[in-house]
């Protein structure tokens, strides 16, 4: 019998030990998966949206940046001088405000491209959910913002902390924000990187970001957080796998008898060694398999439940399962569960034969 054989044949013969000894690799590869899955699914996707976004560049107020309000929107002269740059084309402005709707904080935005939210209705006047469902707002109910009312065109299911969400045309939010700028988005002529700079050389006050430059505060914001998810899911899966070093030690002790005769009959240390690291091993990438497929059902109930109530309803499982996390986590489950073995192996390897044979 080849070491192969021999390995899946002492898995079987104690299906239960074997299954418990699992259970620590299965619950840690779970974990693990979950908790990294989720935080890369909603970087990947985050990164997609950010790239997707129509335009180059976005120009903001130097003071307020991406956050500007009250004295920090870009001033009347700064977004003149921005649409007269050669270097840039289709600007769209974009403004918000914080207002209040029956005694309620809401964020009022106002858009010029309305291909980042998803409306359930047509564009104009869309309110978030949590408004709609607070309020009992559908289609066509009014609501009165800064003493104007409007009638309500869709509603989207995008989300604010703890304050409500009002997207309106940007033709309509400008006057109700005394034609206060927030942000410009443009589209550019030749390398963002460059037209950033020369935007900001050229008009004082302002800053401009770029997709890339938004790409890079979504890696830096995450890779943080992913870190230490990661290291505290890793516990778990050390605790398996310290699982496997202790019954490997029990195996090698009850079949010091048997890796005897195995010896006797021509086995070498080193297969007696190869047999006993294969077994750890199988047991490493077995229990990754299944804990991979117990995650992967997990997420995608998330995704089916809670997906559409973040306003998320294109996330995919590839999103938060991509190849190398896959690859990742099997091929270190099998080869972190073979070094656990490795003192086992090593033990069993050196049993003197005489010895071994007349163990009881």
């Amino acid at each position: 019998m080849g070491i192969y054989r021999i390995s899946l044949k002492n898995i079987k013969r104690r299906k239960l030990r074997s299954f418990l000894t699992m259970l620590g690799i299965i619950i840690g590869v779970t974990t693990l998966v979950l908790l990294i899955g989720a935080g890369t699914g909603m970087k990947a996707y985050t990164k997609d949206q950010v790239q997707s976004m129509a335009g180059d560049i976005v120009i903001y107020n130097s003071s307020g940046g991406m956050y500007a309000s009250g004295e920090y929107y870009l001033n009347p002269a700064a977004v003149s001088k921005i649409k007269n740059l050669s270097q840039i084309y289709n600007v769209r402005e974009d403004t918000q405000f914080n207002s209040n709707i029956k005694n309620s904080p809401v964020v009022v935005v106002g858009l010029s491209d309305w291909s980042q939210i998803k409306v359930n209705g047509t564009t104009g006047v869309v309110i978030d959910k949590a408004m709609a469902d607070k309020f009992g707002y559908k289609i066509g109910s009014t609501i009165t913002i800064k003493d104007q009312e409007f009638t309500i065109t869709g509603t989207t299911k995008q989300m604010s902390m703890g304050m409500g969400l009002v997207f309106l045309d940007i033709d309509k939010a400008l006057p109700l924000n005394d034609n206060k700028v927030s942000s410009v988005t443009a589209s550019t002529k030749g390398d963002p990187e460059s037209v950033k700079k020369d935007v900001e050389s050229q008009v004082p006050g302002t800053m401009a970001l770029t997709q890339s430059d938004f790409t890079k505060q979504i890696d830096d914001m995450m890779n943080g957080i992913m870190l230490f998810i990661g290291a505290i899911a890793s516990i778990g899966l050390i605790v398996g796998v310290i699982s496997i070093v202790n019954i490997m030690l029990v195996n090698v002790t009850e079949r010091t008898r048997e890796i005897g005769v195995l010896k006797a009959i021509g086995f070498t240390n080193h297969e007696v060694l190869g047999s006993i690291l294969v077994e750890a091993g199988f047991l490493g990438f077995i229990g990754a398999v299944i804990g991979l497929i117990l995650a992967a059902v997990l997420l995608q109930l998330a995704i089916i439940f809670f997906g559409p109530q973040l306003g998320m309803e294109d996330i995919n499982l590839l999103y938060m399962l991509p190849p190398w996390l896959i690859v990742a986590v099997i091929g270190g489950a099998t080869l972190l569960s073979m070094l656990a073995g490795l003192y086992p192996a090593w033990k069993a390897s050196r049993l003197n034969v005489v010895e071994a044979l007349r163990h009881e």
